[in-house]
């Protein structure tokens, strides 16, 4: 194995790109984006709510904090349980989407696998669909493609709601997630969805053990060098649990999170998904000075 001795800067596919009306240039920039989940059973969430005024209240001060994309969620990725019908997690996302939009303009990202929830969301005033199930879903990408919505393409085996118990990668973890994300961007391409609409992400722990989430940070570099703005959504996640030797909800989790999100922006991230808004933004805006993508002033 070996490991980047020196920061790892890609060469993004149309780093300047606009979202919402608002530009973004990912060659100078990484994006904080917050996580707002309406569901009662998100594991790692300890801001979670089914209540409207509470999620809304949420991304205000998320805002406040220096977030620069909310992504909203209906249902956990984890888990074996019976799996929530598309119209239910309309149910959640729509109305949150809709209220969100009316008191900021905040770019938004729906987290689902579902083309009826994208639509749904697009409708309701969504910007990006964040994948966690890589367009495997049938009608997915021509969805996003007819929308001109963006993607963002995670990797995962299974998708939301399947427990994998023991995920194997015979070729190792971060060579079939690079390639994986490869054969599914070329999907995107196929489908319309043009390559400055195109995100990835390696999926930390989604069908991964912590072996395997610590290969794809350490090889972060890899899954950059695809082009594509590369996403890194290790907050609270078991792999930094174990790394630590803490519980779920410790107080160390805040710190892991934030070192993991430091190390795959110097292999090459240029977006984080986040529970903690204000820590990451501090440490984030930290790290592009350090690298010297962001000046002092």
């Amino acid at each position: 194995m070996s490991l980047a001795l020196s920061p790892f800067f890609p060469d993004l596919i149309e780093p300047v790109r606009v979202i919402g009306g608002k530009e973004f240039d990912f060659s100078r920039q990484v994006v904080v984006m917050a996580i707002l989940n309406r569901t009662p059973n998100s594991n790692l969430d300890p801001n979670k709510s089914m209540d409207l005024a509470a999620i809304v209240s949420r991304a205000e001060q998320v805002m406040a904090d220096g977030a620069d994309w909310i992504d909203i969620g209906g249902r956990a990725f984890v888990g074996v349980r019976e799996q929530l019908p598309g119209q239910a997690e309309i149910d959640r996302v729509v109305p949150a989407i809709e209220a969100i939009r009316e008191k900021t303009d905040a770019i938004i990202s729906v987290d689902t696998h579902l083309p009826e929830v994208a639509l749904a969301a697009f409708q309701a005033g969504a910007h990006i669909v964040n994948d966690t199930y890589g367009l495997q879903t049938p009608g997915m990408a021509e969805v996003i493609g007819e929308t001109g919505m963006s993607v963002i393409i995670t990797h995962s085996l299974t998708g939301p709601g399947i427990r994998l118990s023991r995920p194997g990668y015979g070729d190792g973890v971060t060579a079939e997630v690079v390639a994986f994300l490869r054969d599914r961007v070329a999907h995107a391409l196929e489908c319309g969805i043009s390559p400055n609409r195109i995100y990835i992400d390696p999926g930390h722990d989604l069908n991964k053990n912590t072996f395997h989430s610590l290969d794809v940070t350490r090889q972060f570099a890899d899954i950059a060098r695809l082009g594509y703005p590369a996403m890194c959504a290790t907050s609270n996640k078991h792999f930094i649990r174990e790394s630590l030797g803490v519980g779920r909800g410790a107080p160390e989790l805040a710190s892991g999170t934030v070192a993991a999100n430091a190390m795959c922006v110097f292999n090459g991230a240029r977006l984080i998904r986040v529970h903690d808004v204000k820590s990451n933004v501090a440490a984030i805006r930290a790290t592009e000075t350090l690298l010297g993508l962001r000046d002092i002033g």
